[in-house]
């Protein structure tokens, strides 16, 4: 942010100078150097998108509590199909693996001492205690965020939902399992916006991870894709986009909206 701001008031400041300038060669030099410095400055700009919107956030709903919802996706992928699971809270739906962050005691510890407390749209049993499903007082929205990108005090990898999801539940062999090797592919930070549901402004944060089979791990996918499972479905991009759809059948599939974020 320093070398943000640095490069915008260096290209402004010499910018206007030209104007103030008689020589012509002087002028372009110093116009070519504001242009030279706006580059990088926008540049910055790019990088910094999301914290320069939580700023903004912090001011416009500085007196308003917001919903965040943090939480990870894996994007499985074998022979031209996704993989999708079961929904635990609504079966009725088919959605990525993956699940909501925790926290931990001494992650608890600071966003007390921010101010955020627990959310109270889904009951807090065994399944969901620690989850980072919280309410941020809106002056707080950018501590909670540098928080949250400092990876202290939370959960920090995804293997607990893949374990949960597919290990545990005897979904995939635990023998083939034991580790999993994955890529890290991007961070969605949506918009803030209403949210009826939970009747507050709203943000949702997902970090999208790529599973990296090796060869017996992929042979075990395959193999569960060709024998079938009633909590899996396999399903090709078009049909996550069209939320389940297949042009011409009768919809035999509900796909949750946010497994979009795996595309």
């Amino acid at each position: 942010m320093v070398r943000l701001v640095t490069y915008l008031l260096l290209a402004i400041t010499t910018g206007a100078a030209s104007f103030f300038i008689g020589n012509s060669t002087v002028v372009s030099m110093t116009t070519g150097f504001a242009i030279g410095m706006l580059i990088p400055a926008m540049d910055e700009i790019g990088k910094n998108w999301n914290h320069l919107r939580h700023i903004w956030y912090s001011l416009r709903y500085r007196n308003q509590s917001i919903r965040v919802s943090t939480s990870y996706l894996f994007r499985i992928f074998i022979d031209g199909k996704y993989l999708l699971i079961r929904g635990k809270r609504y079966p009725t739906q088919f959605q990525p693996v993956g699940g909501v962050h925790k926290v931990s005691h001494q992650g608890s510890s600071s966003l007390a001492a921010m101010g955020v407390t627990g959310d109270d749209l889904i009951p807090i049993d065994p399944e969901s205690d620690g989850d980072i499903r919280v309410r941020v007082p809106g002056r707080n929205i950018v501590s909670f965020f540098n928080w949250f990108d400092s990876r202290e005090g939370r959960e920090d990898s995804p293997w607990r939902e893949f374990q949960e999801e597919l290990i545990a539940s005897n979904v995939l062999p635990a023998a083939d399992f034991p580790h999993i090797m994955h890529n890290y592919i991007r961070r969605d930070v949506d918009k803030i916006r209403y949210s009826a549901y939970a009747d507050s402004l709203e943000v949702l944060v997902a970090d999208i991870y790529e599973l990296i089979p090796n060869r017996a791990q992929e042979d075990a996918l395959r193999q569960l894709m060709s024998q079938g499972h009633p909590d899996i479905q396999w399903v090709a991009a078009q049909q996550i986009r069209r939320r389940g759809a297949v042009p011409g059948q009768p919809q035999s599939v509900e796909i949750a909206a946010h497994a979009q974020r795996v595309l």
